[in-house]
């Protein structure tokens, strides 16, 4: 890099790189000797570096006129790399690093161009091109000619000599027009795409110019769910939010932050919209975030129809060539809104105006590997760091959100439909998976032909499996927990899997410990229900679709899942927590939500909140069109605190007594917690290790619980302190300087150190 000093040119002959390895011993920057030719390179640039014996990719995080070393004693890189990280995304990983006690080199990694360390680069492909020959020629020849001849071998009409259709004595056919009239109107496209060798003949006759150059990788594109048609007119309150946003957009409202607090059906995703054109129309850009996969397509389907390819969207599911190329339409200015799941946080824009996150409450925001960062507070920090406006939007709203932002509410749906009616279905003393009110409601909305939405937030055939003989459970031999039953399909045999590591093996057919051939199988999944509901309503005019991270494991596998159940005139969508996020389809008229009190059971002070999120929000598919609809829950714990309040619709109560517990407790947002995770081979030494790093926080304002044993996983014995503090920032600092003293030892010991920031 080049800088001016007092009227001179001044090289920055030092590159400060950041070496992207993944251990916490190692902590950079390191000095490295830029060459002459490699003036240009700026903070962010990728560059390969000789680094300990090796080669090794790095990331530029700041630029010197010179070195504490002498020139001579520096290294310099090999080369340097397309596709570096943006400056502002580089000081966004510094802050990551304090904010999450991680390290500079695993930050920068999350923000790398998808594919960059593997080497992907833009696809070459040969274009073509019509030439000022091949315009002229169609100019001349007319609709006439581009209409004529049933075939290839037809001739253009009045194609003789020195007819502008000839090119010469030849005259062209009628596919060779059709074929230049095509290219001329979707301009310079790739040859393979319109048959190269037509193309070769008439490059031949000067007609065509095919060069090499850039193949665009572009995802599928897919229409799902409704309100892809002309932006419909807001109401009041919709208005009034909408106002209020754009205020603080212009410079003139609050720009702490909005919490859009809505009820489900109350048009919030509309105000998202005309927010986002309203940047676009000041020239900035805008992220939009979706907590999962399962509704990126719908999400995208929307703001594509509304904006066209300035939307982009960058999520794990696509091919990497297709990320990569997304990556590079957003560097380049190319694209200017990105919508995806968490990771499209880091998207790489310049003057961003306007961040949204969707469905805010949604625990998927939150990274579970180290940097344990969370999208929300990331995006804070983002639209901070640009001046951006952040909206964040869900119907059951987070309680620290609702202290932090601004909030503007939508308590009533789009045309001033009511909410759905919920029942508590008794499940205490059933044997079935299905109470008889929902069987009968099912059967009701078959005969009306009707859609449904089920809602079991449990994936496979059966929980576990035992021997009826000696009581053996089946267990993950990598991990503390039950594996699962899985059944075969048309391409995978039936199998037993773990759902932490990923272990799988056959099912037995007897017992391992006594030989007794009588395994039972307990509890039911979504494959199993998915089969039930199968046997019991469907049938050729009422199908059952399913929806859970097994079926979303496949490309583009979600969106076909709900593209064929929105185009169904009538069906079941069977499904995860993931049926449940923000999909919009009018012709709903059941929800159903079995085994609603399954999250009451987990031992986490978020349990009560995750429970009211997902029966609220499951409720929230049912009852948008003309038809109304109906909620069922089942349950066995129907006098449940979150449970009443969900069946009431009453996010406000339910929010006032959670902060009430919340502050007597001094849990977020009363207070913050950080968790400490120590993982070995034994017990013993992670428990000791834990106990090291218990000792070296010295944090006053901070209480310090455990250190306490975990379940054992992928094969590794786990122990934990948990932080709780009303100083976060002071808490945040000692916990990574207590990791940073013990974290090298750690290693050496065969002890891995982890910290969760605000752990869910």
């Amino acid at each position: 890099m080049r800088a001016s000093e007092g009227g001179s040119t001044v090289f920055k002959m030092i590159a400060r790189v950041q070496p992207l390895t993944t251990t916490r011993a190692i902590r950079g920057p390191f000095d490295y000797r830029l060459r002459p030719e490699q003036a240009d390179v700026e903070i962010g640039a990728l560059l390969r570096v000789p680094f300990a014996r090796r080669r090794a990719l790095g990331v530029v995080v700041d630029l010197a006129g010179e070195s504490e070393l002498p020139p001579e004693r520096l290294l310099e890189p090999d080369t340097v790399l397309p596709a570096g990280v943006p400056p502002d995304l580089v000081a966004l990983a510094a802050w990551m690093a304090r904010e999450y006690c991680s390290t500079m080199a695993r930050c920068l990694s999350l923000m790398l161009a998808p594919g960059a360390t593997g080497g992907v680069l833009p696809a070459e492909a040969l274009v073509a091109e019509v030439t000022d020959a091949g315009r002229r020629l169609l100019a001349g020849a007319g609709d006439g000619a581009l209409s004529s001849g049933a075939g290839n071998g037809a001739r253009a009409s009045g194609a003789g000599a020195g007819s502008p259709a000839t090119n010469g004595a030849r005259p062209l056919t009628a596919r060779q027009l059709e074929l230049l009239a095509r290219l001329q109107h979707h301009g310079p496209t790739v040859a393979a795409s319109l048959g190269t060798p037509a193309l070769r003949r008439l490059e031949r006759r000067g007609l065509v110019e095919i060069v090499s150059g850039k193949r665009e990788r572009r995802p599928v594109r897919h229409s799902v769910g409704a309100g892809l048609g002309a932006a419909p007119a807001l109401n009041a309150e919709q208005q009034e939010a909408l106002e209020r946003i754009l205020e603080a957009l212009e410079g003139a409202g609050d720009r702490r932050g909005f919490l859009l607090h809505g009820v489900t059906g109350s048009g919030k995703t509309e105000v998202y919209l005309r927010a986002v054109e309203a940047t676009l129309e000041a020239g900035a850009s805008a992220i939009v975030l979706v907590p999962e996969i399962a509704l990126t397509p719908q999400t995208r389907a929307r703001f594509q129809a509304r904006f066209g390819d300035v939307v982009a969207v960058l999520h794990s599911a696509l091919g990497q060539g297709e990320r990569y190329d997304e990556w590079l339409r957003l560097r380049d200015g190319e694209a200017r809104v990105c919508v995806g799941p968490r990771s499209a946080v880091f998207a790489p824009l310049k003057d961003i105006g306007l961040i949204v996150i969707d469905e805010e409450h949604d625990r998927s925001y939150k990274h579970e590997s180290d940097p344990r960062y969370d999208a929300r507070t990331v995006a804070a920090r983002r639209a901070q760091d640009h001046g951006a406006i952040l909206v964040a939007g869900s119907a059951t709203p987070r309680p620290e959100s609702t202290v932090s932002l601004n909030r503007l509410r939508l308590s009533q749906r789009v045309d001033r439909r009511p909410l759905p009616p919920v029942e508590l279905l008794d499940m205490r003393g059933s044997h079935h998976p299905l109470h008889p009110e929902t069987r009968l409601a099912l059967a009701d909305v078959r005969r009306a032909r009707g859609k449904a939405i089920v809602l079991l937030n449990r994936r496979g055939w059966s929980n576990f499996l035992t021997c009826r003989a000696c009581g053996q459970v089946w267990m993950c031999p990598d991990c503390d927990v039950a594996l699962v039953l899985h059944r075969s399909s048309a391409s995978t045999p039936a199998y037993v899997a773990c759902h932490h590591c990923g272990h799988r093996e056959r099912v037995p057919e007897r017992c391992t410990s006594c030989r007794s051939v009588a395994v039972a199988r307990h509890g039911a999944g979504t494959e199993r229900l998915e089969h039930e509901l199968r046997l019991a309503i469907g049938d050729s005019g009422f199908p059952v679709f399913r929806l859970d991270a097994d079926v979303a494991a496949g490309k583009d596998r979600v969106a076909r899942e709900l593209t064929a159940f929105e185009a169904a005139p009538a069906g079941v969508l069977v499904g995860t927590q993931m049926v449940a996020k923000g999909h919009d389809f009018p012709d709903v008229t059941l929800g159903v939500v079995l085994d609603a009190d399954q999250t009451l059971r987990f031992p986490d002070f978020r349990a009560e909140e995750r429970t009211f999120a997902l029966i609220t929000q499951l409720a929230g598919r049912a009852g948008r069109g003309d038809r109304g609809g109906r909620v069922l829950v089942q349950t066995m714990a129907p006098s449940a605190r979150a449970i009443v309040f969900a069946a009431r619709h009453d996010a406000d109560g339910f929010l006032a007594d959670e902060l009430r517990r919340r502050t007597a407790l001094r849990y977020p947002p009363a207070g913050s917690l950080i968790r400490i995770t120590c993982s070995a081979a034994e017990l013993a030494a992670a428990l000791s290790e834990t106990r090291s790093v218990r000792d070296q926080i010295l944090c006053p304002s901070a209480t310090v619980l455990g250190p306490a044993p975990l379940f054992r996983l992928r094969g590794k014995a786990r122990a934990q302190l948990v932080i709780k503090t009303t100083d976060r920032q002071a808490a945040i600092r000692a916990v990574g300087a207590a990791v940073d003293r013990v974290g090298a030892g750690a290693a050496q010991r065969g002890v891995s150190v982890s910290v969760d920031v605000d752990p869910q």
